[in-house]
This record gives C-alpha cells, sequence and structure tokens, in this order.
C-alpha cells in the first residue's frame, strides 16, 4: 500500500467527504481511518473547510423556484383531500381565456388578499406538462430552460417578455412560446398585476 503521506495527499479523501468514492473505496477508507487517527482528523478537516467555503460563498436559489414549490405542495394536499385532478388544454396560438374559465372562475383560484411578488396556484399536472394561474406583481426574473418549454397566455393586465433581446409585447387575451435556452424576462406593464396561465411543458 502507498506511504500514508501520500494516500492523505491522493485526494480520495475529498471525493469520500463528497460522496464521490465508490463503496469500494469507502469501505477501505473507513478503515483505515480506523487504523490511522491522521486519516480521521483529515476527513474532519476537509469537512470543516467545505462546512466554511460553503458559508462564504453561498448559491441563491432562482426567485421562482419559492413560489412554484409552494404550489406543487399546495396542489399535492389538494389532490390528497380529494380534489379530482383536471387536464388543461395545451396552450397554443389560438387558445383563448374561455378556454380556462373552469380554473378562473374557482373562488379557491383567485389572488390571495396579500400578493406576493409572484404566486401560482397549479390547476393540472402530468408527468410532462404542469399548468398553472400565476400572478407577477412587477416582474418575473431572468429564467433559462434547459428542459422544458414555457407557455404563456395572458388573462388580465399586461407585460413585457424579453427574449434574448427581442420584447414581446403582450396584453389579455395573447399567447407566447418560450424557447429552450434563452434567457427571458418577464416585466409588468399595467397597473394591475399580471394573471397568466403558464405552462411548463417537458422537452
Amino acid at each position: 500500500m502507498q506511504p500514508l503521506k501520500d494516500f492523505i495527499a491522493s485526494g480520495i479523501l475529498e471525493m469520500y467527504v463528497l460522496g464521490n468514492a465508490s463503496a469500494t473505496e469507502a469501505k477501505e477508507i473507513e478503515r483505515m481511518a480506523v487504523m490511522h487517527p491522521e486519516i480521521g482528523d483529515e476527513i474532519e478537516s476537509i469537512e470543516r473547510a467545505l462546512q466554511e467555503y460553503s458559508v462564504s460563498n453561498p448559491v441563491m436559489p432562482e426567485e421562482t423556484i419559492k413560489p412554484f414549490l409552494l404550489a406543487t405542495i399546495d396542489y399535492s394536499e389538494r389532490i390528497k383531500n380529494g380534489e379530482a385532478e383536471s387536464f388543461p388544454p395545451v396552450i397554443n396560438e389560438n387558445s383563448t381565456i374561455a378556454e380556462f374559465n373552469a380554473w378562473l372562475s374557482r373562488e379557491d383560484m383567485q389572488a390571495p388578499e396579500v400578493l406576493p411578488d409572484l404566486h401560482a396556484r397549479i390547476i393540472g399536472y402530468t408527468p410532462t406538462m404542469t399548468t398553472a394561474i400565476v400572478w407577477i406583481k412587477k416582474m418575473a426574473p431572468q429564467e433559462i430552460h434547459h428542459d422544458e418549454f414555457e407557455k404563456f397566455l395572458v388573462v388580465e393586465g399586461s407585460c413585457d417578455i424579453v427574449i434574448s433581446d427581442e420584447t414581446h409585447q403582450l396584453t389579455a387575451g395573447d399567447t407566447l412560446n418560450i424557447p429552450l435556452y434563452k434567457p427571458h424576462v418577464v416585466t409588468v406593464t399595467s397597473a394591475i398585476p399580471c394573471k397568466v396561465i403558464l405552462q411548463r411543458i417537458a422537452a
């Protein structure tokens, strides 16, 4: 076996702490740590260094994650409590607001009294498509989708959606498809929040 210092310097302990060591390697490292306190000390040192680095260099999640996570939890609870699953139509260039009236008219699908910057209520889910009513108070921050297409149908208010460097001005009844790999940002242009039907469809 290679000398202990070479073993410690090999990078295998970092792989172990990160969870990237194979089962065989992990077993050997744990055996070595019992036999050689220096290895256990080094593992603890690596763990501390990684923890300090993560605290000093936090990665902030996208601002849209929280509202859609809350919407997913809410939808799951509604289904669990007996709400029947529903399957809204796929938005296309000929879609109308009236096609979604069954969901838009529901009392439980109205905006909350205190509206956050972005609020969503899911109205339909399949493994390949999620449909939600979304309220945008002022703007939705830039996103880039790599594995799902995004479709909009404006219900109330108006907004500008900038895709790369092209601006699309949308008012009630307008639809728009967001292509993959294109940065896009939504800015509300009306005095009221922009209410949209949003679909995310697996690519």
